[in-house]
């Protein structure tokens, strides 16, 4: 029935400063761009390889719950070649990474960050 995931949709409070850390932490290239006055919100389009997201502003958004098992979406999980690397390259960029842990089912290596509103984003070796 599904092929892939077609895009993630995320809430900013910050419009601005979202921006700039999915495209010049993260690296997105920005797709598209377009302010929606009935809504008085932006959307921008990014991508990265085969990942797009949706980034969205909206007046005074509600927060998010942020308790490490809150129903609905855990995190986002960026899959990577080299973790040492992507890691080194995010901190290079100013962004705080959580120490690496192992997987005790795969045996594979992955590391926690934040994005600018707290959202957990995850990097995952292959």
């Amino acid at each position: 029935m599904f092929e892939a995931v077609h895009h993630i949709a995320i809430i900013a409070t910050d419009y601005q400063r979202s921006r700039a850390f999915y495209r010049d932490s993260l690296g997105f290239t920005i797709l598209a761009e377009t302010f929606r006055d009935a809504r008085n919100s932006w959307k921008c389009d990014l991508r990265h390889g085969v990942v797009q997201i949706e980034l969205f502003s909206f007046p005074d958004p509600p927060p998010r719950p942020n308790r490490p098992e809150a129903a609905g979406l855990r995190h986002l999980a960026f899959t990577v070649a080299d973790l040492d690397t992507a890691i080194g390259t995010l901190n290079a960029r100013g962004v705080v990474t959580e120490p690496i842990c192992t997987d005790e089912l795969t045996g594979k290596r992955f590391t926690f960050f934040a994005d600018p509103d707290g959202l957990p984003l995850e990097l995952y070796e292959a």
